[in-house]
Parts: C-alpha cells; sequence; structure tokens
C-alpha cells in the first residue's frame, strides 16, 4: 500500500483529548505524504472542539455516545453517503469497530488480533503487526509504518492559531509575572491529586517561584470541588480559567511559563506545544502514557517503588497518587526553574 494513491482517509478515533493530541502527528504525517488527500476524523464533541479548524483535518464527524444508539444511527447514515479509500481504526475497542464496520473503504486497517479488544479485529481486513507495548504515540507510529508513511518530524501545529493569540494577549494582560498552569483534576478520579495538596503547590509558586499559578481545566464537579478546596486553603488565591475549552487552554499554556498535571490531555497538550510540565503520574504507567520524549526530568513517578525497572504496561496501580507529596512536586519546580525557566513561554 505505501504506493497506493489515498484520496480520501477516514481516522476513526473517538477517544479523548490526550489521544486526540496522540493522532495529530499521524494525520499531520499523512497529510505530507499526501497532501492531496481529504482527511476525515471520526470522534466525539469535546476532543473535536481541539481540533476544529486544523489545517491538516479537512472534515470532522461527530459520534456523541451520550445519544446511546442513537449516536451509532446517526453516524451510520452520515457514513452511507461517503466512500474512502482507507480506514485507520486507532482504537481496540468495540464501539470504533462497530463505527469502522459502518465506513465503506476496500482497506480498513486496525490493531493486530492480540492487542484488539472486544472482538474490534473483526471489523478491519488489514492488521500492524503484533507489537511489544511501548509509548501510546508509538504505538500510533505503527500505523505509518505500515503504510510506509514516515512519521518523523513529528509534528502536532496544535496551535494557537493566528486568530486565537488575540485573546491570548486579552487574558495575559493582567499578569505582571510569568504564568504556572495547575490542571487539578482529570477524567479518572484515581488520577487525581488532594486538592489540599494543590493549594499549598500554588502558594509556593507564587512565594517561592514568582510565578502565578491559574487553575485549568473543566468544569465538572470533581474539578469544581478541587478549585473550592485550593480557593478556601491557599493564602494566594489563585486565578481560576477552569471552563475555558480547549482551544482557548491551548493559549493558556502556551503562554504560562510552566504546567502541572496529571496523566490527562492538558498535559499531552502541553507537550505538543513545547511548554514544560511538571507530570503527576501514579495510577498510569509513565512510559506509556507520560510526557512524549520531552520533560521526562520532570515526572513525578509514583507508579513504580523506589528503584524499580517496571515494564511499559496497560496495567493502572490504585491508591498511588496519595504517594505523591507537596516536596516531590516543588522538587520539580525548581528542577524546571534550574534547566527550563529562562527559555519558558512569553511570560517567563
Amino acid at each position: 500500500m505505501p504506493d497506493a494513491t489515498l484520496d480520501r482517509i477516514a481516522i476513526v478515533m473517538m477517544s479523548a483529548a490526550g489521544d486526540a493530541v496522540h493522532t495529530l502527528p499521524v494525520v499531520n504525517a499523512l497529510k505530507r505524504q499526501h497532501p492531496a488527500s481529504h482527511i476525515t476524523w471520526i470522534l466525539q464533541p469535546a476532543p473535536a472542539t481541539l481540533v476544529q479548524g486544523h489545517r491538516a483535518v479537512d472534515e470532522i464527524i461527530l459520534f456523541d455516545r451520550s445519544r446511546g444508539m442513537r449516536a451509532f444511527t446517526d453516524i451510520r447514515r452520515t457514513l452511507a453517503r461517503r466512500a474512502f479509500d482507507l480506514v485507520i481504526n486507532l482504537q481496540v475497542y468495540f464501539k470504533a469497530g462497530i463505527v469502522t464496520a459502518f465506513a465503506h473503504a476496500p482497506v480498513k486497517l486496525g490493531f493486530d488480533r492480540a492487542r484488539a479488544r472486544d472482538l474490534n479485529w473483526l471489523f478491519t481486513n488489514r492488521k500492524i503487526p503484533p507489537h511489544p507495548n511501548q509509548h501510546v504515540q508509538e504505538q500510533y507510529f505503527e500505523f505509518l509504518r505500515e503504510l510506509g508513511v514516515p512519521h518523523e518530524p513529528v509534528e502536532w501545529h496544535l496551535g494557537p492559531w493566528p486568530d486565537e493569540k488575540p485573546w491570548q494577549r486579552e487574558f495575559f494582560s493582567s499578569f505582571d509575572r510569568p504564568a504556572a498552569a495547575m490542571v487539578v483534576a482529570t477524567s479518572k478520579p484515581e488520577k487525581d491529586w488532594l486538592p489540599e495538596r494543590w493549594a499549598e503547590v500554588s502558594d509556593a509558586l507564587w512565594h517561592d517561584f514568582a510565578l502565578d499559578p491559574v487553575i485549568v481545566g473543566g468544569r465538572s464537579d470533581r474539578e469544581l470541588h478541587a478549585e473550592r478546596i485550593i480557593l478556601d486553603r491557599a493564602r494566594h488565591k489563585p486565578r481560576s480559567a477552569l471552563g475555558s475549552g480547549l482551544r482557548k487552554l491551548v493559549s493558556i499554556l502556551d503562554g504560562s511559563a510552566l504546567a502541572l498535571a496529571p496523566d490527562t490531555g492538558p498535559l499531552h497538550m502541553a507537550v505538543a506545544i513545547e511548554r514544560p510540565v511538571v507530570s503527576l503520574m501514579g495510577y498510569t504507567n509513565p512510559k506509556r502514557t507520560g510526557p512524549y520524549r520531552r520533560y521526562h526530568d520532570l515526572i513525578v513517578d509514583a507508579y513504580g517503588d523506589p528503584g524499580e525497572d517496571y515494564p511499559i504496561s496497560m496495567d493502572n496501580r490504585l491508591d498511588r497518587m496519595t504517594r505523591i507529596q507537596v516536596r516531590d512536586v516543588l522538587d520539580r519546580v525548581e528542577r524546571w526553574r534550574q534547566r527550563y525557566a529562562t527559555s519558558s513561554g512569553p511570560k517567563a
């Protein structure tokens, strides 16, 4: 297939923002190799707001799982009117297999049988070869390798885009010191850190590092709960930008000198725009879902036991995030100050 003409390509990746970030280098590589191709991305409404308008994405088809079974009816009706040369199923779950089955294409590329779950392998007619566990980003590059498409240079082009710059300037116009964006909750409580400790970190960022902390993320119940505790306990009340939306969050991260986050979408967004990020990892394996290629020296690793050389795996470990102490995080912030602070962001 390396020599095949691919005029119309469909990407099935319907997961959250972090996986959308990991998908962007795949989309960019396909567009570099096949610049005349029309790339359609099937994904959920929330991550769709992150990539809407991206220069390599020609079309977005929404899969709104909140509609239950109607979501499958909707997507089947939409895909019935389209034909593709290639469908790439980047997910291993059954729902992605169903959507892949609805798409019309002579080639449907998916995971090998060993890694595909929920009978997902039944819905593709071509598989990537089996491979040991590796970082999620490298795993996606296996699809490019199968297609004969170089993945280097790894590019995201996440922004902020030119029409977003005025909002960014307005947002930071009241800051008189560099900003530090704090992601205080995730989609899974097992990945969250304690809000009381975020409050201590927030105070230290202000008093000891001359940074202006900003709470970022959505407005879920847990995020609002964490915000209340942080604002109640911190001596210096941090700013809050909860609910800004993913595109504005890109601008906030880009304008910040530093980000701090558990394993969640904004962590990978920060890496994509080359913003130093202190990663708080305990529930998920940092070697598989941690920051890709950059800022490994800023990881707080509570996933492994002291001295443990754990393998790359999909295994999660419960009750590890509470092992992370405030001093562990501040040690990484000090490391950031020594290694990155002079060149981190427009406000640094």
